[in-house]
């Protein structure tokens, strides 16, 4: 019989301890070493080969089978994040918050693929619970099978049985494998039931889509390995209250990451928003200091994004820096920036820095928008309403270059802008027919030029 051992293991980066210690010694990341119970095999299984053949061995040049192509899955917004539809034999990781609407959109995603047989392995809900959710969305699906089973070998079987095209699992979390001692949820039984799905995956040639739950912090919960083996990791972000969901492939094999796509939360389920630019700007009002608009990308596509600034005098010895969705290490330095190089006083202020929709900012262009916003609410000046802006800002207060300027430009006159403001290493190759496109663009070399051309 296996010898069960405890180890700590860190779910941010996987690193394995022998003894509990308040801070991760490998990622340095602090009450994320959590006990498992592993189990080592004896010395009779540990010398055992894998029975069977030799593996085949394949050229790459092999001609594809029939039929291995992607499947589109009629929710635009869906396959976009997913690079174009569900890839054969793929396995897809689906996070989010608690009632955000992971399992919805998985039901959702049933009727539409009428000629693949799908099996629902329920493991939160009975099948009773399931028909009940489908008849309020007003889903009728002859194509699914539900299966309530959370023992790993038992949902296997089904699979053997069943021989399904798209297999949902929700969620990893409730499977447990009864050659491990450990409880559900935990990273081993979590590591383990999701490789074995995996491989069946691959084997059998069906697509394997995963419902995980997420942790406090906004990451998947379980080990860090779990990412790292599927092929596609989407995630839902924002809160489960708001009526808007985002969706962002985070990891993706088959497509490009940081893929966005957007839902807005009705009552029969979640509806496509086909042009999310004017959802993140429709309720911006113009006359108020503190607010810049961003013309983004995410993925591949251009977005014009809200930026809200809020600058109060502090009361407190040490002033307040609090951001939702934005980094907060980059507020900071493009403060730095503000007071150093522009003599805008910012120590004894509270900021307050919040991207509108509950979208998440990561890309570079997104500093010249937060620095607007922040000047804004300093000068209480409002910025000019008609006038967009990017660009990534320097320690020196230069803007550096940054990527599809033209789309950016393209989605700002779309939306009705008269004016955009750029790194000035963004406009010297410029097409023809941007430069006739109805906007004014603003070649800036410094945060200071940018930010007269923005009207503060």
């Amino acid at each position: 019989m296996a010898k069960s051992t405890v180890r700590y293991v860190c779910s941010a980066c996987g690193a394995v301890s022998l003894k509990y210690q308040g801070r991760c010694f490998e990622c340095q990341s602090w009450g994320t070493l959590v006990e498992t119970h592993s189990e080592e095999p004896d010395a009779k299984t540990r010398k055992k080969r894998p029975s069977g053949a030799a593996p085949e061995v394949q050229n790459l040049d092999d001609a594809l089978p029939e039929g291995f192509q992607r499947t589109l899955t009629g929710i635009g917004e869906l396959d976009r994040v997913l690079g174009g539809g569900l890839m054969e034999a793929s396995a897809i990781l689906v996070g989010g918050e608690p009632g955000i609407g992971k399992s919805t959109l998985m039901i959702q995603l049933v009727p539409r693929l009428t000629d693949k047989k799908v099996l629902y392995v329920a493991g939160e809900e009975s099948p009773n619970q399931i028909r009940q959710r489908a008849q309020r969305l007003s889903i009728k699906a002859p194509n699914l099978r539900l299966v309530s089973e959370v023992a790993l070998e038992r949902i296997l079987d089904a699979i053997a049985n069943e021989q399904p095209e798209l297999v949902i699992v929700d969620s990893i979390q409730t499977v447990y494998s009864s050659d491990y001692q450990s409880s559900a949820g935990t990273i081993t039984q979590i590591r383990e039931c999701a490789a074995s799905l995996i491989r069946a995956a691959k084997e059998e040639n069906f697509i394997l889509m995963i419902i995980g739950h997420i942790t406090k912090e906004g990451s998947l919960a379980g080990p860090k390995a779990l990412e790292h083996m599927v092929d596609t990791v989407v995630q839902f972000e924002g809160e489960g209250y708001q009526r808007y969901r985002i969706v962002r492939s985070v990891k993706n094999r088959f497509g490009p990451t940081n893929e966005i796509g957007v839902f807005r939360m009705e009552e029969d389920g979640l509806k496509e928003v086909s042009n999310p630019s004017e959802f993140f700007i429709s309720d911006r009002r113009t006359d108020v200091p503190g607010a810049a608009v961003l013309a983004g990308i995410e993925g591949s596509r251009a977005l014009l994004v809200e930026v809200q600034a809020l600058v109060a005098r502090t009361g407190y010895s040490m002033p307040q820096r609090i951001s939702t969705g934005f980094d907060l290490k980059r507020i900071a330095i493009i403060l730095a920036v503000l007071e150093k190089r522009l003599q805008f006083q910012t120590a004894g202020q509270d900021v307050f820095v919040k991207i509108a929709g509950g979208l998440k900012l990561v890309e570079p262009a997104a500093d010249l928008a937060i620095a607007a916003a922040v000047a804004s609410g300093l000068q209480d000046t409002p910025c000019n309403p008609a006038a967009a802006c990017c660009g990534e800002i320097g320690l020196s207060g230069e803007l550096r270059a940054i990527s599809d300027g033209e789309r950016r430009i393209r989605e700002a006159v779309h939306l009705g802008f008269k004016s955009i403001v750029l790194p000035e290493s963004n406009t010297r190759e410029l097409k023809a027919s941007i430069k006739k496109l109805p906007i004014r663009i603003h070649g800036c070399r410094t945060l200071h030029e940018a930010l007269e051309a923005m009207g503060v």
